[in-house]
Order: structure tokens, then C-alpha cells, then sequence
């Protein structure tokens, strides 16, 4: 559900490894889709990959595993379409940018509704076609303990169909901690790629852009603790630091949908670090900026 370049990617690699998946998006990639396949170009292959698309929700009516991957800001009107149509034992996996998603989602449905963490560089390139620039694992998991011990057969299954799809998979066993760390990365480069028109490796490379997402990064960590949120335990502003050296082609989704004059998950990423730190009396001063000068950046959009 929410065919842009997450969902493209992984379900493009499921379909590839024999399953069968349904892709749901927009018209004019749809149409391309059930017209030749998608085309996926990974660093390891490219090809067509036979699969099915649709824009129609009632699609989902005999999937087993739900991809969600719309954007924050449709999760909850998202989640309503499909309520209707979803198997009472079926899956929903989020893969989406931020850290409430699934409050957003549960509400509306009567399925197991599980987080995720996804770290994949992809594009989409035009209708039916996606280019994969790096990485492409998911982390998953149950934020309640006890919750997670009962579904865990679920969760290892399917972490099982993603390692057999070339897909590494972690079932996590502090999934919010995960969460907020890939809310850092998020933090720290997403509004400053979009800003600059920067790849990850432009911005490693340029020490006052470097600065200021450290500095970002910096704050979601304060924010993270007043939230009492269990971190992973690492230094996070380090690995910060080595993921835009790794990812160096990489673009960032809020640059993405600024190029494409879209409008961004901002709000729900250094917005979401600005609100709670109004909220814990913790300042958030680079992330503020940040927010602000992309909402400025959106708002050129209807000029």
C-alpha cells in the first residue's frame, strides 16, 4: 500500500524471490507496472519484475502481509480504506518515516499492526521504474514486551521471508529505541539534503552542513532522553557521522518530494523533535531551523 520507492523496492525483491505481491499506488505507475513489470535496478541486477499493481484498496482482500508505506501524513485516512478489506489474520507492517505511526493506523483497524525501521537509499525514476541506490534492511518489532512474546512467531516468520527474498531482517527487542534512532538520522540529514539539493556524501564532505546535522542530532538525543526513550546502546552521533560516508549517493526523501513539488513528512520528522521539546522543556533550536526553513521551502511550491 503506497507504491512510491519503499514500497517498490521491498515488494519488488518479495515478488522477485516467487511471492506474490500487489502493488497499490497511482494510475500512471500502475499502468506501467501491469504493462511490462517494475523495473528494479539494484546493485547487484536490473530487470522487469512481473507483479501485479492496482489503484484499488479492495486489492489487499487476500494479502497475508500488508506493506504500508503511504506517508505520515495519510496514515490514518490510509488505514480507514483498507479496514474494510483487510483478512481478520492478516499483517500490517509500517514502513514509514517517524516514530507514531502506528498509533496513527491502529485506530482504524482490527489487524496486528507492527513498527518497523527501514534503511534503503531508492528512487523512483518514472512510472514502473525505481532505482535501488544502497542498503535495504528492515528492523521489526512490538513496542509493548508481552505483546511482542505472543506474536513472535509472526514476527520471526516474517523476518524469514525477507532474509529468503535478500531482504536482512532484525526482529527487535527495543523497536521504539530503533525507531528514534532512525528518527535521528532523519533529523539530522533529511530537511539539510532537501535544502541543499544534496547527496548524503556532499554533506559529509561539507564541515558546517556536517555541523549542523550533528548539532540536530544532538537534540533529538536530549529530546529522546527526557522522553525516557531507551536508546540503542551506542554512540549514535558516530554512526550518524559513518552513515552519510556510507550512503554517499544517497537523497534524502524529504529532497525527493521537494523535487518532485511534493509536500514533505517535515512536520512529523524535525517538527516532531521541535513539538515534543516545546512539550519537555528541552530547546531544540537546529532542528527548529531546519523545520522551518523546508516548511518555507514548501510553501514556494504553490508560488
Amino acid at each position: 500500500m503506497g507504491a512510491g520507492a519503499v514500497g517498490c523496492y521491498f515488494g519488488g525483491m518479495l515478488a522477485r524471490a516467487g511471492h506474490m505481491v500487489t502493488l497499490i499506488g497511482r494510475a500512471q505507475h500502475v499502468e506501467a507496472v501491469n504493462r511490462e513489470g517494475l523495473w528494479l535496478e539494484s546493485l547487484k541486477f536490473a530487470e522487469f519484475i512481473p507483479l501485479r499493481a492496482s489503484t484499488d484498496v479492495q486489492a489487499v482482500r487476500d494479502a497475508d502481509l500488508v506493506l504500508f508505506c503511504v506517508k505520515t501524513p495519510d496514515s490514518a485516512a490510509a488505514a480507514r480504506e483498507l479496514a474494510l478489506h483487510l483478512k481478520p489474520d492478516a499483517a500490517l507492517l509500517s514502513l514509514q518515516n517517524g516514530v507514531d505511526n502506528v498509533a496513527r493506523i491502529r485506530p482504524h483497524v482490527a489487524v496486528l499492526v507492527i513498527p518497523s525501521v527501514v534503511y534503503v537509499a531508492a528512487t523512483m525514476t518514472g512510472p514502473g521504474r525505481m532505482k535501488h541506490g544502497g542498503r535495504g534492511e528492515l528492523i521489526i518489532g512490538l513496542e509493548d514486551a508481552t505483546i511482542g512474546a505472543a506474536h513472535q512467531p509472526t514476527l520471526a516468520a516474517i523476518a524469514a521471508i525477507c532474509a529468503r527474498a535478500a531482504i536482512p531482517c532484525r526482529v527487535a527487542e527495543n523497536i521504539e529505541g530503533d525507531m528514534w534512532e532512525k528518527l535521528l538520522m532523519n533529523c539530522a540529514y533529511n530537511a539539510i539534503s532537501a535544502l541543499g539539493r544534496a547527496h548524503y556524501g556532499r554533506i559529509a564532505k561539507n564541515a558546517p552542513a556536517m555541523a549542523t546535522a550533528i548539532a540536530a542530532a544532538k537534540e533529538v538525543l536530549a529530546v529522546a532522553k527526557a522522553s525516557k526513550v531507551r536508546m540503542p546502546d551506542r554512540d549514535l552521533i558516530d554512526a550518524a557521522i559513518k552513515l552519510a560516508l556510507m550512503m554517499t549517493t544517497a537523497i534524502s526523501s524529504t529532497a525527493q518530494d521537494i523535487a518532485r513539488g511534493k509536500r514533505t513528512e517535515i512536520d512529523f520528522l524535525n517538527g516532531f523533535i521541535v513539538e515534543r521539546g516545546k512539550t519537555l522543556n528541552v530547546a531544540t533550536p537546529v532542528n527548529q531551523a531546519l523545520h522551518a526553513l523546508v516548511k518555507l521551502l514548501e510553501e514556494s511550491l504553490d508560488d
